[in-house]
C-alpha cells in the first residue's frame, strides 16, 4: 500500500511567535531572524510573512506574550502586597527571558495581552483609591527596580553557584592588594564570601524598601485630599 503523506501541523501566527521566543531564549535576541525562525518551524522564511508581516511585528508579537505571562492581581487586595506579587512575577518572567528587558516598553505596537496587563494594573490602582499621579510614580519605580536588578542579576558571572561564586571572590580578594584597597577586602570577607550570600536576596530588600516609600506617599496623599 502506499504510505500516506504526513500531516504536517499548519503554520500559524502563535507557533511563529512560539519559536522566535525559544530561539530567544535559548540563543539570544541577536540569533533571531525571519530565516532562522522558518527553519526552527521546518518552512521556507516566505511562509512567515503570511503570518507575521516583517521583523517587527515579531519583536511586538514576542513581547506580547512576555507580557501575558506577568501576574497582575485582582483588586480589591492590599494594593501593596498586589505590587510586591506583580514585581516578583516581572522578575521571574524576566529571567526566563531575559533578552526581553530591553524591549519591554520600546515597541510602538503593544499587543493584546500588554494592553490588558496595563489596564488591568491601572484598574488595581484606581480601585485602592490611587491617583493617578502616584499610579505613573509606581509604574516608573517598580519597573526601574525591576528591570535594572534582572539587567544586573543575569550579568553576574557567577549568580547560582556558591562553589564558583567562593572561587571567583578569592580570585577578586587575591587580586587586589589590601593596603591599597582595604574596604573592598572588607567588604568581601564580611558580607561577599560569607555562607548563604546571594545576590538575589538583594531583590527583596530593595523592594520592600520601594514599596514601603509607595506607602507612604499614598498616606500623605490621602492625608492631604
Amino acid at each position: 500500500m502506499p504510505r500516506k503523506p504526513e500531516k504536517r501541523t499548519p503554520l500559524t501566527r502563535e507557533r511563529a511567535l512560539a519559536a522566535a521566543l525559544t530561539i530567544a531564549d535559548t540563543e539570544g535576541i541577536g540569533a533571531l531572524t525571519m530565516r532562522r525562525v522558518a527553519k526552527e518551524l521546518g518552512v521556507e522564511a516566505m511562509a512567515l510573512y503570511y503570518h507575521v508581516a516583517n521583523k517587527d511585528d515579531l519583536l511586538d508579537g514576542m513581547i506580547d506574550l512576555v507580557f501575558g505571562e506577568i501576574v497582575v492581581p485582582l483588586p480589591g487586595g492590599d494594593w501593596v502586597e498586589a505590587m510586591r506579587e506583580r514585581a516578583s512575577s516581572a522578575r521571574a518572567v524576566l529571567l526566563r527571558h531575559p533578552w526581553a528587558v530591553s524591549l519591554m516598553d520600546s515597541r510602538t505596537a503593544p499587543g493584546p495581552a500588554t494592553l490588558r496587563h496595563h489596564e488591568d494594573l491601572i484598574g488595581l490602582h484606581r480601585a485602592a483609591g490611587l491617583s493617578m499621579a502616584l499610579s505613573a510614580h509606581i509604574y516608573a519605580l517598580l519597573d526601574a527596580f525591576v528591570y535594572g536588578f534582572v539587567i544586573q542579576e543575569v550579568a553576574l558571572p557567577f549568580q547560582g553557584d556558591a562553589a564558583a561564586m567562593q572561587a571567583g571572590g578569592d580570585e577578586v580578594v587575591q587580586a587586589l592588594p589590601i593596603e591599597a584597597f582595604p574596604n573592598m577586602h572588607a567588604f568581601m570577607a564580611e558580607h561577599v564570601m560569607q555562607p548563604g550570600y546571594s545576590f538575589s536576596a538583594e531583590f527583596d530588600f530593595g523592594l520592600d524598601l520601594i514599596l514601603r516609600g509607595l506607602a507612604e506617599a499614598a498616606r500623605l496623599e490621602e492625608s492631604n485630599r
